[in-house]
């Protein structure tokens, strides 16, 4: 029973360095947010915002700067003290991905018809993943495939959706957030 623990321990500790470029990157956009809108404000062709007042300059570039420090410092763990080595690329991809993917779920949103806030049950928590994922595939595929195995990319598909919770309602109960979700 122990070592099964301490597998599954492993994974979670290994998933969770391996995304805390984009675990940062996710949250950090929120509390730089504000300011001029990614769509200026404009419509789509279905008269919807293109992304909404939620997706804005301050936000891409603050979470991303803060998911790309992050990962600068864990570039700085010595390795046997490391639960994975990243590149600078693999860092800048994680962590600005995380927030196209993000953008990209609030295109869709709009299309749907769902205002900001809506809850997109399951999109909302993985659409970040999603991102991060596919632009750090792009950028550094054997990067990405050295690292997220299939036992990670399960861990993180559960872990992912429990973290985000507890991240969105702590930031509505400090009012960086108008929903718990």
């Amino acid at each position: 029973m122990f070592e099964i623990i301490a597998v599954i321990a492993g994974y979670i500790l290994k998933a969770t360095w391996l995304m805390l470029p984009a675990y940062i990157a996710n949250p950090t956009a929120v509390v730089f947010g504000g300011g001029t809108p990614i769509d200026f404000g404009k419509n789509w062709k279905d008269g919807r915002r293109i992304f909404g007042d939620g997706k804005t300059f301050r936000g891409l570039i603050g979470g991303t700067i803060c998911g790309i420090i992050i990962g600068l410092i864990q570039m700085q763990v010595p390795p046997q003290f490391s639960l994975g080595a990243f590149t600078f690329s693999a860092i800048v991809a994680l962590s600005f991905g995380a927030l196209l993917g993000d953008v990209i779920k609030s295109f869709f949103k709009r299309r749907l018809g769902l205002e900001r806030g809506a809850k997109f049950l399951l999109v909302d928590q993985l659409d970040f993943v999603a991102g991060a994922w596919v632009l750090a595939y792009i950028v550094e595929p054997k990067w990405f495939t050295d690292n997220f195995t299939f036992g990670i990319i399960i861990t993180v598909i559960i872990l992912t959706p429990i973290l985000h919770r507890l991240t969105n309602i702590i930031g509505y109960y400090i009012k960086l957030k108008k929903e718990p979700w």
